[in-house]
């Protein structure tokens, strides 16, 4: 739905406010040339000449910066409609204040042109700010209007992502898996007519269908973020570490990585989206640990509304020029023959702390330690 434009006319516009002003400075002008006329004292015919032309001089004025102004000329005719209202109100008060029996105006013609002058003024000081509010709160809808189109678009885009992912690990997975079927068949049946370095080509090759299977699965589970996630709800972190430090156990012990877990809170979370963050970090904690067993810790900090989780491990580290690409999709800081992975893991977690509405942030002194945040709202903020 588009908004309607209100029309500008031309007595609603700018224009009229100057002619309002001139009109005023062009009555002080022909009061000064009557009053020197008929014999009235310069000084006082000056004082009165300043208070109406000084009104009209306002106005002039102010109509002369208006386009200056953030105002949206649309909303100039609040501004007219203001100053004349206000003039209006202060003739009908001078009309009101003469007709009493009693009382009158010893100078009307005098009375009329300063006070209307004064409250025209007035009026266009209260007429600008209604006409900022108003060009405020079109700008808003305006604005409105775009971020729910762009919602929209990120919508179909996300749908088209899924719907892309899924093809690729529908359509490709299979050739790849059958691919490695075959290979490994080449290789149970034929390994003693092959020597050494056909042996190796075929390890390479299924090596590489493995990795680019691993890979689809995790682009496929980055697009289902958004989509396939659970509602927020309470969550117990101790328990989501307890739950991934089962799942990696074996990995732990093979390792000898020690995994210490301080007092952690209840947030407003997806448990297994969260659940998959603790898992990729202590992952990356114990691939990246150097030649020493692993040092893992997990902490939590309260900050306001939130908790700031880390996750610090003492392994070889991350160069400074990396830190801020950690994040991206397929980006990876070592070879595959250095380290395994797919260089979607830490981007999985930006994407699920994203839908979190919380940050997540990457602090390392290579060779000394690293340590990962994220934020995450309180349970008690539900």
């Amino acid at each position: 739905m588009h908004l309607r434009r209100p029309p500008v006319t031309l007595l609603g516009g700018r224009r009229f406010l100057a002619a309002i002003g001139g009109l005023y400075a062009s009555l002080a002008t022909l009061w000064v040339a009557v009053q020197l006329s008929s014999g009235t004292p310069l000084a006082n015919t000056v004082v009165v000449f300043a208070f109406i032309a000084g009104s009209g001089l306002v106005l002039l004025l102010g109509s002369y910066r208006l386009p200056r102004t953030e105002i949206d000329p649309r909303f100039y005719p609040t501004i007219t409609g203001w100053c004349l209202t206000a003039i209006g109100v202060m003739l009908g008060i001078l009309a009101l204040y003469h007709a009493q029996p009693s009382v009158g105006l010893t100078n009307p013609d005098r009375s009329i042109l300063i006070l209307t002058g004064f409250s025209s003024v007035a009026g266009f000081g209260i007429g600008t700010y209604g006409a900022r509010a108003k060009t405020h709160a079109y700008e808003l809808r305006i604005q409105n209007q775009k971020l729910k189109r762009t919602q929209a678009q990120l919508e179909e885009s996300n749908e088209y992502l899924e719907q892309f992912a899924y093809a690729a690990s529908h359509d490709l997975q299979e050739p790849l898996r059958m691919i490695s079927s075959y290979l490994q068949l080449i290789e149970t049946r034929y390994g003693d007519d092959l020597d050494a370095d056909g042996r190796e080509f075929i390890a390479y090759a299924v090596d590489g269908s493995e990795r680019m299977t691993a890979m689809i699965d995790g682009l496929l589970e980055f697009s289902r973020v958004e989509t396939r996630g659970a509602p927020l709800e309470t969550v117990a972190l101790e328990d989501v570490v307890a739950a991934v430090q089962q799942d990696l156990s074996l990995r732990i012990e093979q390792s000898q990585a020690d995994v210490t877990v301080e007092s952690l809170p209840r947030v407003r979370g997806d448990r297994s989206q969260l659940r998959q963050v603790f898992q990729n970090l202590i992952t990356n904690a114990i691939e990246y640990s150097g030649d020493d067993p692993p040092t893992i810790t997990i902490s939590a900090e309260r900050d306001g509304e939130e908790w700031c989780i880390s996750v610090r491990d003492e392994g070889i580290g991350v160069e400074p020029s990396q830190q801020d690409r950690v994040f991206e999709v397929f980006h990876r800081l070592h070879s595959h023959e250095e380290h395994t992975g797919t260089g979607i893991g830490l981007a999985l977690c930006n994407r699920i702390i994203e839908r979190h509405d919380g940050e997540i942030w990457l602090e390392s002194e290579p060779g000394i330690a690293t340590t990962v945040s994220f934020t995450l709202a309180s349970a008690d903020s539900l």
